[in-house]
């Protein structure tokens, strides 16, 4: 036991209380460079990225491709190697922005063959299809409650129903019982609409049982990734060609169709919130067609490389990614409609960027090779980090973890965090013995409900079966209040995805920003020296859901 110890302490290792944790220690000129991170830096890359000049990054127009050679010149500056396409920094990355037809019409038939028909924008509206200009289907309607499949989980919303050749109807939910990170998976529309499709659905409705809920309008359009022969490489609307319609429907539509299967929506929606099914045919009959036009346009992802040192390892990858892109001019806030997005990603590629900085003066470089990952378009739905997991420019099987950065907030000192995802993996003890040396207390989301695990780059990495995080703020404060989530929140109503997010009168710690830096190298420092690469726990869902 003795023996054993001492080998565990050779490697870094630390026993505390009863479970395993590693302990961090650092050599002189890994931890001089660590050191050298500097806030003004970070700042100063804030202030470039969310000038007015960049008219809010937005891909396919002039000021993201200032934003891509900012990057660019930087990551030579550092000495970063280039790791796109074709021995530059970057990967083409096609995207397809498809509107809606003015004609589109969507009814229901019962089974006597009475038509009612549905107005669009009120009762109905449909999403564009990102392939087939025009699109008519007829098919019966089965209610498949929220559209989940996890007999694992004790729950199955297609257990008993037949849905091949049908369109499925679904509530956006998921059962009270799963935990925030499942029910985040569950409900995410591209599970929603895989899962119909595996099932041989050819069409999702989804419904709303609010009566003052409505119909989103989609009329500004949807974004989907294409392929060089024009086919979608990437949707979160059109994940299967065998799906053939996507619609919403209103409360009013949703309760007279339940009433079809004798279904009283009053016990059909608490229910399946308890999770007692309620998956039944309808007894009708859904006739929808519409046409979709498109305009396509061209962005990139920004791709370098710290190439490893260790003649085996090298060949896997650690990626640090951030997205590089906000949402440009929109309507004017308070005589303003220039969406800057300094924190809303400015301040998450300022800390990549720094991450690479720490990397590239290393004398010795870590063992396995590093990629810092500049996505595009992921406030079109995680669209250029989807790109890049799906289609990397190196091996997928040789990336071995991702480790995300998205609007990190620094507006208050960093004194704890949160790893959303770390724990499905061996990646939560980087994250514990991180936090450690950096003096941070580590906590669970105190945010859940916002679904942060699925809605940032990192859940693009996850489901390709690769292991992932996304650093947040925890709630600890100096005060000893350690309600951080409440003085986020008040900022988030003021700034988030407005023009209120710029650098000029912004609210920033840039001490927490390069305290956030290096919360990031260390973790991927960890993950890059460790022969073994991260695995998933044992039995987690997300593990054996994706494989890489």
């Amino acid at each position: 036991m003795k023996r054993f110890l001492l080998l565990l302490l050779s490697c870094g290792v630390l026993l505390h209380e009863s479970a395993l944790a590693q302990s961090l220690t650092l050599d002189k000129p890994t931890a001089k460079s660590l050191n050298k991170v500097k806030p003004k830096d970070i700042k100063a890359h804030v202030k470039y990225l969310a000038d007015d000049r960049l008219l809010g990054r937005q891909p396919g127009t002039p000021g993201y491709q200032m934003a891509v050679d900012y990057v660019v010149d930087h990551y030579k500056k550092a000495g970063v190697e280039p790791a796109g396409e074709n021995g530059t920094y970057l990967q083409l990355v096609r995207l397809r922005k498809s509107f809606i037809g003015k004609d589109a019409a969507l009814s229901v038939l019962d089974a006597q063959g009475n038509e009612m028909k549905l107005t669009d924008g009120k009762e109905f509206s449909i999403y564009p299809h990102a392939e087939e200009q025009q699109v008519s289907i007829n098919a019966p309607l089965v209610f498949a409650g929220y559209g989940i499949s996890a007999p694992d989980l004790g729950y199955d919303d297609y257990a008993g129903i037949d849905v091949t050749g049908k369109i499925v109807v679904v509530l956006r939910g998921a059962p009270a019982s799963f935990p925030s990170t499942v029910s985040a998976y569950s409900r995410d529309m591209m599970t929603v609409l895989q899962t119909a499709a595996d099932k041989g659905a050819v069409g999702v409705v989804v419904a709303t049982a609010n009566p003052k809920g409505r119909v989103p309008n989609l009329q500004r359009g949807t974004y989907s990734v294409m392929d060089a022969n024009g086919k979608v490489a990437v949707s979160r609307n059109y994940v299967s060609e065998k799906i053939k319609v996507l619609a919403n429907i209103d409360a009013k539509t949703f309760h007279q169709l339940l009433q079809g299967a004798a279904l009283d929506t009053a016990q059909v929606v608490p229910g399946l919130k308890k999770g007692t099914t309620a998956s039944a045919p309808l007894g009708y009959t859904l006739r929808a067609s519409y046409n979709s036009t498109y305009q396509d346009f061209e962005s990139q992802n920004v791709i370098g490389k710290i190439t490893g040192s260790d003649p085996q390892l090298k060949n896997e990858y650690v990626v640090h990614s951030a997205h590089l892109d906000h949402v440009g001019i929109g309507a004017p806030v308070n005589g303003d409609s220039i969406y800057n997005g300094a924190h809303d990603n400015a301040s998450g590629v300022a800390s990549v960027l720094e991450i690479a900085k720490i990397y590239s003066r290393l004398p010795e470089k870590p063992k396995r090779s590093v990629l810092f990952v500049m996505v595009t378009a992921e406030e079109m739905g995680l669209l250029g980090s989807a790109y890049f997991a799906r289609y990397p420019t190196v091996p997928v099987q040789s990336i071995v973890a991702d480790i995300n950065t998205d609007m990190p907030t620094i507006i208050a000192p960093l004194l704890s965090v949160v790893g959303l995802g770390a724990n499905h993996s061996t990646l939560e003890n980087e994250v514990a013995a991180a936090a450690q040396h950096l003096g941070l207390a580590v906590e669970e989301d105190p945010e859940p409900e916002q679904m942060r695990f699925i809605r940032s780059d990192q859940y693009s990495f996850v489901t390709q079966g690769i292991p992932a995080l996304h650093i947040k703020y925890g709630n600890k404060t100096k005060d000893g209040q350690n309600n951080l989530n409440k003085q986020v929140e008040a900022w988030r109503a003021v700034h988030y995805h407005k023009p209120q997010d710029g650098f000029e009168n912004g609210t920033f710690d840039f001490d927490a920003g390069k305290k956030y830096v290096q919360l990031n190298f260390l973790i991927s420092y960890q993950v890059a020296n460790n022969p073994q690469r991260p695995t998933w726990k044992p039995g987690d869902f997300f593990g054996t859901r994706f494989v890489q």
